[in-house]
C-alpha cells in the first residue's frame, strides 16, 4: 500500500513554499500527501500536491484570555488531527513551524507516529522550539540553529531549505554579470511584512544614483499599493524604466534576468538567492521574530554574496552609496554571485525527502 506524508504548515509563504517542494518531491517518489494547515494557509495552498487537505483549528493569543482560546482551539485541532491520522493511516508527519503546524505535530507525537520539523530559519521558531524535543527528528535550513533547547543542539540535520522548482533550475545557469555601459537589471522584493520602508526608500535611492548608472537601469520591484503612484512617480522623473506591481507571479523568471536583488532576508528569499547564485542588498526585517533575518542573512554576508543594512541604518544615501559602489564594479558582481552559489543547497528537497523516508521506516528491534 502507497505510503502517506502528511506535511503540516503554518499560513504563510515562508512555511508553505518549502511544505510545498518537499510534497512534490515526495509525490515524485510514489508517496501519497495530505496537507495540513488552517484557513490562512489555504490561500498559499492553489497549487499545493495534495489529495487532501486538513483544515485543522489553531490559534495564538496573548494574555490570559487569548491564551486560554489559544489552548482550547489548538486541543480542538489535536483531536481533528488524531481522528483524521487513523482515518488516513499516516506513516509520517513533517511540520514546517508556525502555529498551524502544531496540533498535527502533537497529534502524531501523542500517537506515536513517525515525526519531522523542517525549521526555516537560522533560528528555532516558538513552535517548533517547543516541540523539538520531542519528535524524532529535527531539519535546518542553515548551519547554525539559535535556540535550540539542549536535547536538539547536535542532533538537527542541515539539509538547506527546499525551493520551487523553477527556482532549482535557476542553479545551472551560468550567473552573467551587466555588459559595459549595457541595462543593469535590479529586482526589489518586499515582502508583506515591514515592506513600506523599502517601497519609500528604495525609489528615491535609485533616483539619486549617478547619472551614468541611472540611465542603464532596468528596475522591476515589488511595491506595497498604498506606495505604487509614488514610486512610479520617482521612477518617472529620475527618467529610470521601471516596472512597479504589488506581486510579481513569475519570480522565477524575473530573478534569472536580475543582477541584483535588494529586499528582506527572509528564510526563503535567502535560499533562492543562494540557489539562483545572484548577489544582494540585504535589508533585514527589525521586528521579526528573534532577529531571525539578521541571522538568515549571515550565511550570505559570511561568503561575501550579499551586502548587509540594517534597518536603523537604512538612509537614502547609505543605499545609494551602497549601490553604486556594486552596481559599478562587474567584477564583484561575479564575485558575490560565485559567493552566494558556494553557500546553496540546490538537493534541499531531496535530502529532505531522505530524512523523511528514513524516519517513517520502522525501527527494528
Amino acid at each position: 500500500m502507497t505510503k502517506l506524508c502528511v506535511v503540516a504548515a503554518g499560513g504563510t509563504g515562508g512555511h508553505m513554499f518549502p511544505a510545498e517542494a518537499l510534497a512534490r518531491e515526495m509525490a515524485a517518489r510514489g508517496w501519497r500527501v495530505v496537507l495540513a494547515t488552517d484557513h490562512r494557509g489555504e490561500q498559499y495552498a492553489h497549487a499545493f500536491p495534495a489529495e487532501e487537505r486538513l483544515a485543522l483549528d489553531a490559534a495564538t493569543g496573548s494574555g490570559p484570555l487569548g491564551l486560554i482560546k489559544a489552548g482550547v482551539a489548538i486541543f480542538k485541532g489535536v483531536v481533528q488531527a488524531r481522528t483524521a491520522f487513523d482515518r488516513l493511516g499516516a506513516d509520517v508527519v513533517v511540520g514546517f513551524g508556525g502555529y498551524p503546524s502544531a496540533p498535527a505535530l502533537v497529534a502524531a507525537v501523542t500517537s506515536q507516529r513517525p515525526t519531522v520539523i523542517h525549521e526555516q530559519n537560522a533560528v528555532l521558531g516558538r513552535t517548533n522550539r517547543l516541540l523539538a524535543p520531542y519528535v524524532g527528528q529535527v531539519a535546518s535550513s542553515f548551519p547554525t540553529l539559535e535556540r535550540a533547547p539542549a536535547r536538539v543542539q547536535g542532533r538537527s540535520h542541515v539539509v538547506g531549505s527546499p525551493v520551487r522548482s523553477e527556482i532549482r533550475a535557476l542553479f545551472d545557469r551560468p550567473y552573467v554579470a551587466p555588459a559595459a555601459d549595457g541595462p543593469i537589471h535590479l529586482l526589489v522584493t518586499g515582502g508583506s511584512q515591514g515592506a513600506r520602508i523599502l517601497s519609500e526608500t528604495t525609489p528615491r535611492a535609485l533616483a539619486a544614483l549617478p547619472e551614468a548608472l541611472r540611465r542603464r537601469l532596468k528596475v522591476q520591484q515589488q511595491s506595497r499599493p498604498e506606495t505604487l503612484e509614488a514610486a512610479r512617480q520617482i521612477y518617472l522623473e529620475a527618467g529610470i524604466e521601471a516596472e512597479v506591481a504589488p506581486f510579481f507571479r513569475d519570480m522565477a523568471d524575473r530573478l534569472s534576468k536580475a543582477h541584483l536583488v535588494v529586499g528582506r532576508s527572509g528564510a526563503s528569499t535567502c535560499a533562492e538567492l543562494a540557489v539562483a547564485a545572484l548577489p544582494s542588498v540585504l535589508i533585514p526585517l527589525k521586528i521579526a521574530t528573534d532577529d531571525h533575518q539578521r541571522l538568515n542573512a549571515k550565511a550570505l554576508t559570511d561568503a561575501g554574496a550579499a551586502e548587509v543594512i540594517l534597518e536603523d541604518d537604512l538612509t537614502v544615501d547609505r543605499l545609494a552609496s551602497t549601490l553604486t559602489d556594486v552596481l559599478s564594479d562587474p567584477a564583484r558582481l561575479l564575485a558575490m554571485s560565485a559567493a552566494a552559489r558556494s553557500v546553496a543547497i540546490p538537493d534541499a528537497a531531496q535530502r529532505l525527502a531522505d530524512l523523511v523516508e528514513a524516519t517513517a521506516q520502522p525501527q527494528r528491534p
